[in-house]
C-alpha cells in the first residue's frame, strides 16, 4: 500500500486547496493508504516539503493549481519520486493534459493503483532563475503580461479572470521583435508571443499547442506572429479548441533547445508562476518525471 505526502496550498483557486483534499484523503484512508499532510508556506517551502518527502519514499501530492504542479513537479524532476496530482487551482491545466478524473473516487482509485508514468519537463534558464525545472510551457509575450493581470485580480476567478486579463492585455500590447533559437537554428519573428510548450494547454484549458506531447522529448514553440487586434481578439476564443493553429499568423516549431529573445524588456511566465523578462533559454529533460496518470 503506498503512503502519500500531501503538499497543499492552502490558498489555492482563491480559497482552500483543503477542500478538495479532503474527500480524496478519506477514501486512501479507508482504502488503508498512510497519508500525511503538509500546508506550504510558499512555492519554495512547498518544494522543501516534496523533496523531503521524496527521500522518504513518499508518493508526493501536490494539492493546488498549475503553480504548485508546476513547482513541486520541477523539484521532483530527475528524482525516482512518484507525483500525484490533485488539482485545486484556478487553471489545472497539467492535470488536464494529463487526463487526471475531477471527481473523488476516479482520482482515489488512480492514486492508489495506477502504474506511474514518466513524462518530460522543462528546464528553465535565465538571468534570474538558474536550472529551474517545470511542467507546463514557457511563455514569452502578451500572455504573460494577461497570466499577471489574471492572478492579481480580485473580482473575478477561473476562465474569467484569464478572458478578462487577455483583453486588458492585448489592448495596451505592442509587437515585439523576437528571436527564436530552436536547436541552434534562429528564427526572426515579429508579434505577440511565443510558447515553448511540453503540455498543449495554458490559460484556464486554452488548447495553445494541440500538437504537443508530454512524452516526445520534444517542446513544441508556437509563435502568433503580428495581426490586427481584432484579429487576435478572434484567435483568443480558437485557442480554446486549437483551431488558431490553422492561421497564417500562426506558425509552429519543434526542438529540444530553445533560446527566446527580444528587443525590449519582454516578461516571460512559466506554469503561471516564474515571473521574469527574457532572454530565456529552455530545455526538454526527457522522461525526467513520474507521475500517477
Amino acid at each position: 500500500m503506498r503512503q502519500f505526502t500531501a503538499v497543499v496550498n492552502p490558498t489555492a483557486g482563491g480559497s482552500s486547496g483543503t477542500a478538495a483534499l479532503l474527500p480524496l484523503a478519506r477514501l486512501l484512508r479507508e482504502a488503508g493508504a498512510q497519508l500525511d499532510t503538509q500546508y506550504s508556506r510558499s512555492l519554495e517551502h512547498a518544494q522543501e516539503l516534496a523533496r523531503h518527502a521524496g527521500e522518504q519514499g513518499h508518493v508526493v501530492l501536490a494539492v493546488g493549481g498549475d503553480g504548485i504542479a508546476g513547482g513541486v513537479g520541477g523539484a521532483l524532476s530527475g528524482t525516482d519520486t512518484v507525483l500525484g496530482l490533485v488539482p485545486a487551482g484556478r487553471g489545472n491545466d497539467f492535470a488536464r493534459a494529463l487526463g487526471l478524473p475531477t471527481d473523488a473516487p476516479a482520482l482515489a482509485e488512480l492514486l492508489l493503483n495506477g502504474s506511474p508514468r514518466s513524462v518530460d519537463t522543462i528546464q528553465v534558464e535565465s538571468a534570474v532563475h538558474a536550472n529551474v525545472s517545470v511542467l507546463g510551457s514557457v511563455y514569452a509575450g502578451v500572455d504573460a503580461v494577461a497570466n499577471r493581470h489574471a492572478n492579481t485580480s480580485k473580482l473575478l476567478r477561473g476562465a474569467a479572470s484569464y478572458y478578462a486579463g487577455g483583453l486588458r492585455a492585448v489592448a495596451t500590447w505592442r509587437p515585439a521583435a523576437y528571436t527564436i533559437t530552436v536547436d541552434g537554428v534562429r528564427h526572426e519573428r515579429r508579434g505577440y508571443t511565443v510558447v515553448a510548450a511540453n503540455s498543449g494547454y495554458y490559460g484556464f484549458g486554452r488548447n495553445i499547442a494541440p500538437g504537443a506531447r508530454l512524452d516526445d522529448g520534444l517542446l513544441d514553440v508556437v509563435i502568433i506572429r503580428h495581426a490586427p487586434r481584432r484579429l487576435f481578439f478572434a484567435m483568443m476564443n480558437e485557442l480554446k479548441t486549437g483551431a488558431h493553429i490553422e492561421r497564417p499568423e500562426v506558425e509552429i516549431l519543434r526542438g529540444k533547445e530553445i533560446r527566446i529573445e527580444a528587443d525590449r524588456a519582454i516578461p516571460y511566465g512559466a506554469d503561471g508562476e516564474v515571473d521574469a523578462t527574457l532572454p530565456v533559454t529552455v530545455r526538454v529533460q526527457p522522461g525526467a518525471l513520474n507521475v500517477l496518470a
